[in-house]
């Protein structure tokens, strides 16, 4: 069987991918704008990775030939015309799928109730109805609360309930919910792909629990042993208002909180469960809620989180070129370079530099780094509260805070870590991290700071920061190779605790 997978830098679409290329015979060919993103991934060497684009006719075209399933994983949120990107998109998916002969589409979208809809959930629901006018045989499965580490729903429940012993919430967290544990929804979408031609048709699917919203935060706060939560429900609490909150209190910025607060809006429960017809329940039995909170804490403090909401980019910015190389053509760019050489090897001060972020901070004045990500955090940024996927390793297109790793190069003459800001900023922002060996088995790190300015307010944010750069910038190369001297091999214990 040939699968497309488009969405495979999502956080769904990067476990299918692998999920179907451990089926016999299976060929898996992921369309993707970036294909850095998928260079550091475990499984990418197995699949074919093509570059394309869902808006653009000619990619869609060449990515669908010779294949027997497309699964369609991608939806636009913060795109203020993410109706007319998606519509266009899936119109373009069902027209190249038809003219190439394939066998089946594969998409995922969104639970949601009879009547009025947000915006978010009619255009889900559009673009499962395009697909099922295809003309080829579509299986459109909706989902309403998915269940797994990293995922938006559960960081968003899990911060919430985790940080707020005592919560003023909307009348919303009355309102019953039908959450699905990922490894279902994973199940379900491997096994669609064998569904008889006749099949053309949405299925709703759903876990074995029937919750409110209320029930879901006490259950997790049951799960994980913490005090029971007080929640007060208030009326004034409108869906943008809380979008807005959970904005400041969670990882989750507000353009992906909003149309997560949009599907709980209204009571999102399964109306039939035909697919059980088709897809048996293990012999295990659904997942519970519960167990679906086991098991997502379990890879989170673990350190094994496959795949996170964060993953997909929210920046169009190119990866390339920097605007201090060579070849950019005009503007100004503000640089702040910097080197320090340590005594510590290559191999130990690169450690130190990949595990940048997330809970070990930046390595200078966490104040001033913790207020400019609150500051980002109450403009609807991302802030500092996405963290790592992982505390030790990178791969390219990971978010790093308000950062995405953008390169990520190991080299005989050296490494590169490269930082494309994600923070709301007038202007362009990247921070490099490089290590290069020194004399005699020691090493020498390099770090530049490069602004791309917008208009005066980005030159007039740059030379407001300034002043702050020898320490916060002077500190992170200090700190950086001091660490990595204090790792080492051989350190003394005076060295150690200096």
């Amino acid at each position: 069987m040939r699968y497309l997978v488009t969405g495979a830098t999502g956080y769904i679409g990067g476990r299918l991918a692998p999920r179907l290329l451990e089926q016999d015979g299976a060929a898996v060919r992921c369309l993707v704008r970036d294909p850095a993103k998928l260079r550091d991934v475990p499984w990418a060497a197995a699949a074919e990775i093509v570059r394309g684009d869902l808006l653009d006719p000619d990619s869609v075209r060449a990515a669908c030939a010779d294949v027997d399933v497309v699964y369609f994983l991608v939806h636009s949120l913060s795109n203020a015309d993410f109706a007319a990107t998606d519509r266009r998109a899936a119109l373009l998916v069902a027209q190249a799928a038809r003219e190439a002969g394939v066998g089946r589409i594969v998409y995922l979208g969104g639970l949601h109730p009879e009547g009025a809809l947000s915006a978010h959930l009619a255009s889900r629901t559009e673009v499962g109805e395009i697909l099922l006018r295809s003309g080829v045989p579509t299986a459109v499965l909706q989902a309403a609360v998915i269940l797994g580490s990293g995922s938006a729903s559960f960081e968003m429940l899990r911060y919430l309930t985790e940080r707020l012993p005592v919560m003023l919430t909307p009348r919303w967290v009355r309102n019953r919910v039908q959450p699905i544990a990922v490894r279902d929804v994973l199940r379900y979408l491997v096994a669609a792909a064998g569904f008889p031609a006749e099949v053309n048709r949405t299925f709703d699917i759903g876990g074995p629990d029937v919750l409110t919203y209320l029930d879901m935060m006490r259950r997790y706060a049951a799960v994980t042993t913490l005090p029971r939560r007080r929640i007060v429900p208030v009326p004034v609490l409108t869906p943008r208002l809380s979008a807005h909150w959970v904005n400041v209190v969670t990882p989750v910025p507000k353009g992906i909180a909003a149309p997560l607060i949009d599907s709980l809006v209204h009571e999102v429960v399964c109306r039939e469960d035909d697919i059980r017809s088709l897809v048996p329940d293990p012999p295990e039995g659904m997942i519970s809620y519960d167990r679906a909170v086991e098991l997502a804490l379990a890879r989170i403090r673990g350190g094994d989180v496959e795949t996170r909401w964060s993953g997909a980019s929210i920046s169009d910015a190119p990866a390339d070129p920097l605007p201090s190389d060579p070849d950019w053509a005009g503007g100004s760019v503000y640089l702040d370079e910097r080197e320090q050489p340590s005594t510590a090897s290559p191999d130990e001060l690169w450690r130190v530099v990949r595990g940048v972020g997330g809970e070990r901070g930046w390595y200078s004045f966490p104040l001033a780094w913790s207020v400019r990500g609150w500051l980002d955090r109450l403009v609807g940024g991302v802030g500092l509260s996405r963290g790592r996927r992982d505390p030790d390793e990178l791969h390219t297109g990971d978010a790093l805070d308000w950062w995405r790793v953008e390169e990520l190069r190991t080299e005989p003459g050296g490494t590169l870590l490269r930082l494309r800001a994600e923070m709301k900023v007038p202007g362009q922002a990247w921070l490099e991290m490089g290590v290069r060996p020194g004399a005699d088995g020691t090493s020498v790190y390099h770090q530049r700071a490069v602004f791309l300015p917008r208009g005066l307010a980005g030159h007039l944010y740059w030379w407001a920061v300034a002043p702050f750069h020898g320490i916060v910038f002077g500190g992170m190369v200090r700190n950086i190779a001091r660490t990595a001297e204090r790792a080492a091999p051989g350190a003394g214990r005076d060295r150690t605790a200096a």
